[in-house]
């Protein structure tokens, strides 16, 4: 024990024991104490939460959660790679691996978990791997580079992380879950079985119901397959586990603390170890009151805080925590919240299943009426709101708050909806009314304010977009005026700016900012949020204002994003795709030879997209002009799939070919994707046409889709099939071809006028005051009474329409854009290379993460540079 300046020893610095740092540093106590911290790992606390994202371009450093001027400012004695190896609690004294030895006053265990690895033969083997730490991935991405396939034990949270990254570095991958279902803590049999099919969808093989009997090895060793318990055998050459997770508790077993029967340090409700009060355990590493143990770190940070409060002689308890959990795997949302599986007595299940949109919604009712629980897959957009209604009685019917956008006309339950007290911020248990009064007695006006106020959204994230919500509301109830500004050069929104460049026929960007920017901004380069704004509206209205509609001419070429620069998709590794058009999906014998004669000739990567088009990966960016002039030659245009612009029309064979065609829809999705080509918008648009009900088009998935019937055509607006799928809303049925395309003119203009900057047909739908029927009323009842310039406008722009690849292989000038290097032109980028796969060829991605020339047996890309 010490004698002079207390001392708190902190043996572990993850995530919850920098939370423990930074509410001791809060409370005071690291001016007072002296605090010590002994790290295992090599590197102090980094985000495990987001570990994955290294596989996705985030560095180490980028993940790391301490701010060492922090450490130092607060005095605070960190040493990493230096473990606790011993605990003299008689002492008080604890001993390092380094030799260090330091007296305590109060300890804190914060040693997290351990892997679980099944006890199977040869689970060490060469190839064998657990996921947990950075240093983990290190060794994994190391070894996948001689690995063609590889297997995860275990299809959980970590497990299909895993999954997903080894099919990232390359690998053929497996998941072997011995549940009968994917993620069985989080989510039911129905929510298992949309998770399914999507995770099968994205090319990953999926054993559920099987356990991992033994792994199997070559002579060297080395892992080559897995038998599994039905008999099978899988074959694969790397093997992670992610079976779940123990707590690490053998340093407080060593020296004789209480631990409960399967793990776990036994804590009272200030998180005081029951036989020590000088000791304290928080995070994974603790047996609660309540008799759990926590894995999320939400829990752990209010473990850390009530630690630390105590410490302070402050009154805190834990006595249980919301394991509530919003995810994204593998680009799927899942979340739970409450009783998910419904376990309360007489409790009701109100489920939505869309097994084609791979979406899961189920929300668990009591009898009388209160919110207990759910489950989301496919779509968490609404897991802040409902789970902030979790205990209570919602203001609307349970069906309305499953039922997606365009179906059964749902809910639309804002933050005013929600009472004080309830949690927004799980992570750091957050409510409602602590925001409201972050707004209001602290004077924060934005999110960024309220986050260091609260730090509400400082956790996980999945809070965030509530919170901006609560901010802009609880703001203009008080009467402040909220800046919707388009950015920091215009107090405009883009609906106004578009308006503006419409009346005074503004045809540059410059003069746009001269006359209407911010003061402030006036005569200055402007800034990445508003040039290509500006851009788009610009080329959108170019043949009515006077512009250039080609999008390098001139100033034009200087807003133009990443992708629209180079008329071409930016790859990973800095070589670009190319995708022609193919209106309809139609396309001839002699088109689709060509198409493979390129791609053969210059070595490029071929695969068929979800838009009925053939994508032609791994172009340099000075053959871009080459392709473009072969595919010109054989009748190919730009396809759009860089621009914020119509993709594609899909289609199925209709009448011609299908016997239950009703109409034309081939035909109908050529003419639609010819008349609507090249028009920019405030986002990219996709269209869909279907010959009968049947929808094989999936067109009621897309901005604007069209159904054939008996009588002609429906017409279908703002479906969504991305990120955040949404059934499109019918707007019109039985029209006749001239009504359905006069219908599309003025629904297409009218949103490229009202819409929002990166506003899909989809969000703006719902957002636009009105929604559904005040889009009808202007785009088939003329309320407004411009339907006439929506025509005249889109009429102008099928008359000017140029080809953009055209215009550029034909402009010297333009061709001299397309070089790797300015000042050397005919030097090609040597980090843009390749390796064979599959019988065609991928990035090197080694290559690109140490950037440097490629060896003698790399790909250099093509027989025409």
């Amino acid at each position: 024990m010490s004698t002079d300046t207390p001392t708190i020893v902190l043996v572990g610095h993850g995530m919850v024991g920098q939370r423990f740092l930074e509410a001791l540093a809060e409370r005071g106590l690291t001016a007072t104490h002296r605090v010590v911290v002994l790290c295992e790992e090599p590197r102090p606390a980094y985000d495990r939460v987001q570990l994955t994202s290294y596989f996705s371009g985030k560095t180490p450093e980028d993940l790391s959660m301490t701010d060492l001027r922090f450490i130092e400012d607060h005095g605070i004695e960190l040493r990493v790679g230096d473990p606790a190896e011993t605990i003299d609690r008689e002492a008080r004294r604890v001993t390092a691996r380094s030799g260090l030895v330091v007296d305590y006053d109060v300890l804190v265990l914060a040693t997290g978990s351990y892997p679980f690895v099944p006890p199977v033969p040869n689970k060490d083997a060469e190839g064998c791997f657990v996921y947990r730490t950075i240093e983990d991935l290190l060794a994994i991405e190391e070894y996948a580079k001689k690995a063609t396939t590889g297997a995860v034990v275990g299809g959980g949270l970590l497990g299909l992380e895993a999954a997903g990254a080894l099919k990232g570095l390359g690998l053929t991958s497996h998941i072997v879950e011995f549940a009968p279902r994917l993620m069985p803590v989080q989510v039911d049999e129905g929510g298992g079985a949309a998770l399914l099919r999507t995770i099968e969808e994205m090319g990953l093989s999926v054993h559920t119901g099987v356990g991992t009997q033994e792994i199997v090895v070559g002579e060297d060793g080395a892992v080559t397959g897995m038998k599994l318990s039905d008999g099978s055998e899988l074959s694969t050459d790397l093997v992670v586990f992610s079976a779940g997770v123990r707590p690490r508790d053998q340093l407080a077993r060593d020296c004789g603390l209480t631990v409960g029967e399967r793990g776990g340090i036994s804590v009272d409700e200030q998180c005081r170890t029951v036989n020590d009060p000088h000791v304290f355990a928080i995070g994974e590493c603790a047996l609660a009151a309540d008799g759990r143990v926590y894995g999320l770190v939400a829990p752990g940070y209010e473990q850390a805080e009530t630690a630390a409060a105590t410490i302070a002689a402050d009154e805190a308890a834990f006595t249980g925590a919301d394991l509530s959990t919003k995810l994204k795997l593998l680009g799927v949302d899942v979340a739970s919240f409450g009783d998910a599986h419904g376990t309360a007595e007489d409790c009701l299940d109100v489920v939505y299943s869309d097994s084609r949109a791979g979406l899961y919604k189920k929300l668990v009712i009591g009898r009388d009426g209160t919110l207990l629980g759910g489950i989301l897959v496919g779509d968490a957009e609404a897991y802040g709101t409902l789970k902030a209604f979790t205990g209570s009685v919602p203001p609307v019917a349970p069906e309305a708050l499953v039922l997606p956008a365009g179906a059964g006309a749902p809910a639309q339950l804002g933050p005013s909806a929600l009472p004080d007290d309830a949690i927004i911020c799980s992570c750091h248990n957050v409510s409602k009314g602590t925001i409201r009064g972050a707004v209001t007695d602290h004077q924060c006006t934005t999110v960024p304010e309220v986050k260091k106020c609260t730090k509400a959204g400082t956790g996980c994230g999945s809070c965030v977009k509530v919170l901006g919500q609560l901010v802009t509301a609880e703001l203009e109830a008080s009467g402040v005026e909220v800046d919707k500004g388009l950015c920091g050069c215009f107090s405009q929104t883009r609906e106004e700016l578009y308006e503006i460049v419409l009346a005074l026929r503004i045809n540059t960007y410059q003069d746009l900012l001269d006359r209407h920017g911010r003061e402030e901004a006036r005569g200055g380069n402007g800034c990445e949020i508003c040039k290509p704004a500006v851009g788009s509206i610009i080329a959108s209205l170019a043949p009515t204002i006077g512009a250039s509609g080609y999008v390098l001419d001139g100033e034009q070429a200087a807003l133009q994003d990443t992708n629209d620069h180079f008329l071409a998709n930016l790859q990973k590794n800095g070589s670009y795709s190319v995708v022609p058009r193919i209106p309809g999906g139609e396309i001839a014998p002699e088109k689709l030879i060509v198409i493979g004669e390129i791609a053969r000739d210059f070595g490029l990567y071929t695969k068929i997209t979800g838009g009925q088009r053939i994508d032609m990966f791994g172009a340099r960016v000075e053959q871009l002009p080459l392709i473009w002039a072969r595919l010109v030659d054989a009748g190919f245009e730009s396809g759009h799939a860089y621009g914020k612009s119509l993709r594609t029309v899909k289609s199925c064979v209709g009448q011609t070919w299908c016997r239950y065609g009703v109409q034309d829809s081939v035909r109908m999705a050529i003419d639609l994707e010819l008349r609507y080509r090249g028009l920019r918008s405030p986002h990219k648009l996709k269209s869909a046409v279907s010959g009968c009900q049947r929808e094989c088009a999936e067109a009621q998935s897309k901005d604007f889709g069209v159904i054939a019937t008996a009588n002609g055509w429906n017409l279908y607006v703002g479906g969504n099939g991305g990120a955040t799928p949404r059934h499109a809303d019918l707007l019109a049925q039985d029209l006749s071809d001239a009504e359905l395309v006069r219908l599309i003119d003025r629904f297409l203009m009218f949103y490229i006028r009202t819409a929002d900057r990166l506003e899909r047909t989809s969000t703006w739908l719902e957002r636009i005051p009105g929604g559904l029927e005040h889009v009808r009323d202007v785009v088939v009842h003329d309320s407004l009474g411009i339907c006439d310039e929506l025509e005249k406008l889109m009429q102008a722009h099928v008359a000017h329409y140029r080809d953009e690849w055209a215009e550029t292989i034909n402009d010297p000038e333009k061709l001299a854009r397309f070089v790797s290097f300015v000042n050397a032109p005919d030097t090609p980028d040597p980090v843009v290379a390749f390796v064979p796969e599959r019988d065609q060829m991928k990035p090197d991605l080694p290559l690109l993460s140490i950037g440097m020339r490629p060896a003698e047996d790399v790909l250099e890309g093509s027989a025409q540079r």
